[in-house]
């Protein structure tokens, strides 16, 4: 259910020039200079995915040096107590779009589409990555923009110029002319046609190239789209709109440059063809069939349901236009039945979202749609924070409340395996062990 691109412009050197890594480190926010310990009532442990009395989290530097129950916390260590609540990792939404986003009138979405300058639309995106790091999410992975305007966030908020979750960007979408990651139909005398560099691609060496192009303007992840979409006018939702050689040859280039590939998939043939490309996630999945939950499974590739979005697009279908509408409550009818299918087949699965489709800030409303639809709270909860981090290849460094990992941290009312919808209300946000939400 991806945001459809809307017409290209030229991007501003400024935001190109920061995917080269040329940023002043001068400009990096301020971690907290002191060690700090974190104390509440209880702390998920998403290694076991269980949850333990009398939290503690100790942090130095902007990283966590020490995790527990009822740990002893030096005398020099300045303490913040958060009473009866529940300490978790940051959490993690693989799928954003922190560009724009969907109001009640698609035709005014469709209008400043068009007409938003991006140094317009970048400024909508600053306000659209606070509201989701103040909803807790510290890391999400932006899954398809235009204009470079999610890159030029990403560098932004590494510079610590403005304030928003740690972001991984795809750059433009990948597909065929005429799917959906091609512009609606613009009267072709007045838009020029898209092309690779713009992610739109037909045989398999213009994919490789739109993968190149993808990687060369910092892109970390490489999206495409094997199946149509909702929200866009003239493609088919549940139909392969590329050949098996052309996402072949989209999944190999990027696996050879090290970049995950995220697969939009509403049919399930299209995401067939996918996985046996060798794709790491399939996206949405509205119409997946059992057969191909078990592969998926079987090859470990990850699940982002994006239930959020799924609701969102059935209670807005009389608002869309005719087309649109009719795709949008196909999908919304089918995808919860779906994920209720993958959860008992065991299949991976990783949080997102689609904000952007829907509000941002929003985020944890997925954590009770997973629960409502099969999941125990702690499995939501590994969703979308170690599994999260695993999809994106950065467990390394987050997903976990471990020793030596970044202090991303959120804290959430009372005991969060009691009740799911109090990840909807952080009162407490840390990002590389500095609070945006919160006692200080």
């Amino acid at each position: 259910m991806s945001i459809k691109p809307r017409t290209s412009t030229l991007a501003h050197a400024v935001l190109l020039a920061t995917a080269f890594g040329t940023v002043p480190q001068s400009w990096a926010a301020d971690v907290a200079s002191a060690p700090i310990a974190i104390r509440a009532a209880h702390l998920f442990d998403s290694v076991k995915g269980t949850l333990v009395d009398a939290g503690v989290v100790v942090i130095d530097g902007g990283k966590i040096v020490s995790v527990g129950s009822g740990l002893a916390i030096p005398e020099h260590v300045r303490v913040i107590d958060l009473g009866d609540a529940t300490l978790l990792p940051g959490f993690i939404d693989a799928h954003v779009h922190l560009q724009s986003v969907s109001t009640d009138s698609w035709y005014q979405d469709f209008y400043d589409g068009i007409m938003r300058f991006p140094a317009e639309q970048a400024l909508y995106g600053a306000q659209y990555a606070r509201q989701t790091l103040e909803a807790g999410f510290t890391t999400v992975r932006d899954v398809g923009s235009t204009d470079y305007v999610a890159l030029g966030l990403r560098n932004a908020i590494r510079a610590g110029a403005i304030p928003g979750p740690r972001l991984l960007v795809s750059n433009y979408a990948i597909g065929a002319t005429a799917g959906h990651a091609d512009q609606d139909p613009y009267p072709p005398q007045r838009i020029a046609p898209a092309g690779p560099i713009m992610g739109v691609c037909n045989g398999p060496e213009e994919c490789r190239a739109a993968v190149r192009y993808q990687i060369k303007y910092g892109a970390d992840v490489i999206k495409f789209m094997p199946s149509g979409g909702v929200l866009s006018l003239t493609d088919p939702v549940d139909i392969p709109e590329l050949t098996q050689e052309e996402m072949n040859a989209i999944v190999g280039e990027a696996h050879t440059w090290k970049r995950k590939v995220a697969a939009h998939c509403h049919g399930d043939l299209a995401a067939k063809m996918a996985i046996a490309a060798g794709v790491d996630s399939i996206e949405h999945g509205s119409f997946l069939q059992d057969d191909t939950l078990l592969e998926m499974k079987k090859k470990h590739v990850f699940l982002v349901p994006t239930l959020f979005a799924g609701v969102w697009v059935g209670e807005k279908a009389d608002t869309f236009p005719a087309p649109i509408a009719v795709k949008a409550r196909a999908a919304s009818a089918q995808i919860q039945q779906m994920f209720q299918h993958a959860v008992r087949i065991g299949v991976p699965v990783a949080l997102g979202t689609d904000a952007g489709v829907e509000p941002h800030g929003q985020n944890a409303r997925e954590f009770a749609l997973m629960v409502a639809n099969g999941m125990t709270p702690a499995q939501a909860l590994l969703a979308g924070t170690a599994n999260g981090a695993e999809l994106l290849g950065i467990a390394d460094r987050m997903g976990t409340l471990q020793a030596g990992k970044v202090a991303d941290i959120v804290a959430v009312p009372g005991n969060v395996l009691d009740d799911i919808r109090a990840t909807a209300h952080p009162l407490f946000v840390m990002k590389d062990g500095t609070v945006y939400v919160g006692p200080h």
